[in-house]
């Protein structure tokens, strides 16, 4: 019996995956944390149409309020976002504005550190907020999955978990895979990890293939593939990019947008009954400048956008001090200044999804983090 070489290697791909070994979750509740690298725009996703500097300190970027999707009497949605604004009228999507973390730099790199570290300053933290999470978790929920090629910061640290991505290579045929199992059946050690990898690829469903492998209501199931399990995890981190509009912005982000809101459809079809269950945390590293640049984009700035989604959040709402956008408003004369920490929402709503004591939650997640005022309820009942 003899294999093809790139046949070989496309089958062998699958060992990437780590072993993928859950017990019984102590919660029904999923969480699955959005990461959106580069600096998303938070002033066009969830846009502010009835602040009266809005159209001014835009320019050209600023969106007509008849072209954006009506929220309520302040706030609308980029166009491109027709399946969240379909949740939050359904009470499903909770959109909270003037939003950072504690880092007010600029750099993509330092942000996203102190982003997924939970950390004061970059660099600080070596380990990730949402690992030190599934440590709080009773013993039968300390799982995760990370819809990436490698363990994303925030889930690193002393709890295993798997990751899973989709492979860019054709899918195998049935009878390489046998001839491939027969291969691995006499070697313990790989004939584990051979096994494990077919877990995760039948956990992953439809999002198989490389022609699926930029489809973004795919990468979607995939992620609900692994949650809906009554024995699979019940966190999960995805990873997006290409956030960094710099130039071309209105399209640019209306391609992102319509990519990022595939994504959470494809997230509530294949979690089918579980949706109810779970709670979707969008968030980014910081935001991007009031006014466009030269080349019709943004540059780097500091308040921005985040969204709450899925059919355990308590929605319909907006969370937002807002700051204005006059320029004597803005931090530093040219950022949306954010009122409400990151840290904040997030120790708040993770105490909330895994009923944790909210003060072990924010000192094991944020150390160091002040105290600050709590945020409203956000999640039902």
């Amino acid at each position: 019996m003899s294999l093809d070489r790139r046949a070989f290697v496309g089958a062998s791909a699958l060992l990437a995956t780590s072993p993928v070994l859950f017990a019984q979750a102590a919660t029904e509740r999923r969480f699955v944390f959005i990461i959106q690298r580069g600096a998303a725009d938070g002033l066009n996703t969830v846009i502010p149409y009835a602040d009266p500097a809005y159209g001014s300190t835009r320019g050209a970027l600023a969106l007509e309020a008849g072209t954006a999707l009506k929220l309520d009497g302040s706030f609308a949605l980029h166009p491109s976002m027709a399946t969240l604004h379909g949740l939050y009228g359904a009470g499903q999507a909770t959109l909270v504005h003037a939003v950072a973390s504690p880092y007010r730099d600029r750099s993509h790199f330092d942000g996203q550190n102190v982003l997924e570290t939970g950390g004061r300053a970059p660099h600080q933290l070596k380990d990730g907020w949402l690992n030190r999470l599934l440590g709080l978790m009773p013993g039968g929920g300390r799982t995760a999955v990370a819809l990436s090629p490698a363990v994303p910061l925030a889930l690193r640290g002393a709890v295993d978990v798997t990751t899973y991505a989709p492979s860019a290579l054709p899918p195998a045929d049935q009878d390489l895979m046998l001839r491939v199992d027969q291969l691995y059946a006499k070697d313990a050690q790989l004939h584990a990890l051979w096994s494990a990898a077919l877990d995760a690829r039948d956990m992953a469903g439809d999002a198989r293939g490389g022609e699926r492998r930029n489809d973004s209501a795919a990468l979607g199931r995939a992620a609900a593939g692994f949650l809906a399990r009554p024995d699979g995890p019940r966190i999960a981190m995805i990873e997006t990019s290409g956030w960094d509009t710099h130039s071309a912005q209105a399209s640019r982000l209306a391609t992102q947008l319509k990519a990022l809101d595939s994504l959470i459809g494809g997230l509530q079809a294949g979690l089918g009954a579980a949706w109810s269950q779970t709670v979707v945390l969008v968030a980014t590293e910081f935001g991007r400048t009031v006014a466009a640049n030269g080349t019709g984009g943004t540059d780097h700035g500091t308040g921005a956008a985040a969204m709450l989604v899925g059919g355990a959040v308590l929605g319909g709402r907006i969370i937002a001090d807002w700051p204005g956008l006059k320029p004597s408003d803005l931090h530093e004369g040219r950022d949306l200044r954010p009122t409400l920490g990151l840290d904040t929402l997030v120790s708040s709503l993770c105490a909330e999804v895994f009923r944790i004591d909210p003060e072990r939650v924010v000192g094991a997640l944020f150390p160091g983090s002040a105290t600050a005022s709590p945020v409203p309820r956000l999640l039902r009942a």
